[in-house]
């Protein structure tokens, strides 16, 4: 992925910023989002975070409109002269303004990668496929950005996992949102392609989008995240700059094993380690006299 790289001379999307309040979603009658508020600004990429059945991809769906809340209040551009009840947009208005690549998308046969990526301006195409001006231009863009240009005739059911993964986050990038939202978007990847990607968010940040992403790996939220949102059973415990969230008393508790964190003397940043019964048992042995 060469973010920097442009092709053609497709017109760049405006960044939104997108609110989400009073958040509650329920699974047969149980609450498995408890009274959510995020807020995802242009030029930021707000990281979610936490253990396994949090409700960080609950949450994103939410916000991104693909599953159904208790309660809730969607809004884009808060407190300005285009503001948008999210609600209320029609399903083609909102993909023009948020985009959300998501977990376990099927392989689809018979297309090629171009054909996947080309899906992606379905907003932005009339009734009878109408013609869409920018969207070749937008597609070969997209395409040297996420490093799969050379794929471009190639059939997406000859692709590896991670090559398909880059191929679903072009089809997002088709669509010229000013809001992108990411479901564990490293899953597959290699370790390049996972640093490229995070490269990839923080350009799109810096560009004046805003970036909401579910991670795992702390420290990879810590290297790309403006703000750190860390979900606990359901509820956002804590929602701040890295630096205050990423406190070790507070992930210990809340993933249930002891982590430390301290600052990475290389790139300045911070890193967490988790501790198991070995590291302690080293510990231990290199700390006795």
């Amino acid at each position: 992925m060469r973010s920097g790289e442009r092709a053609g001379s497709a017109p760049s999307p405006r960044g939104h910023e997108l609110s989400a309040a009073q958040v509650t979603v329920e699974y047969d009658g149980v609450a498995v989002v408890h009274d959510a508020a995020l807020v995802l600004k242009p030029g930021e990429v707000t990281a979610l975070v936490g253990p396994n059945g949090s409700g960080k991809s609950t949450l994103l769906r939410t916000i991104a409109r693909l599953q159904g809340a208790r309660t809730g209040t969607l809004t884009l551009d808060p407190d300005t002269a285009d503001t948008v009840d999210g609600f209320d947009l029609t399903a083609r208005q909102f993909a023009r303004r948020v985009a959300l690549l998501t977990q376990g998308r099927p392989t689809p046969a018979g297309l090629t990668v171009r054909d996947v990526v080309e899906f992606g301006r379905y907003p932005y195409r009339g009734r009878w496929g109408r013609t869409d001006p920018d969207g070749a231009a937008v597609v070969d863009r997209v395409l040297v950005m996420t490093g799969v240009a050379e794929l471009a005739d190639r059939g997406v059911d000859q692709l590896s996992g991670g090559q398909l993964q880059r191929v679903w986050l072009a089809g997002c990038l088709a669509q010229q949102t000013g809001v992108l939202l990411l479901d564990e978007p490293t899953t597959y990847l290699d370790l390049r392609y996972q640093v490229e990607l995070l490269d990839l968010m923080r350009d799109l940040a810096d560009d004046g989008i805003a970036v909401g992403v579910v991670l795992h790996d702390l420290d990879q939220a810590a290297a790309v995240a403006d703000r750190i949102a860390l979900l606990r059973a359901g509820r956002i415990i804590a929602d701040g700059a890295p630096e205050d969230v990423l406190q070790p008393e507070r992930l210990s508790e809340t993933y249930g094993i002891r982590i430390d964190v301290d600052t990475d003397p290389l790139t300045g940043r911070l890193r967490t380690r988790a501790i198991g019964r070995h590291h302690s048992r080293s510990e231990r042995l290199h700390s006795t006299p």
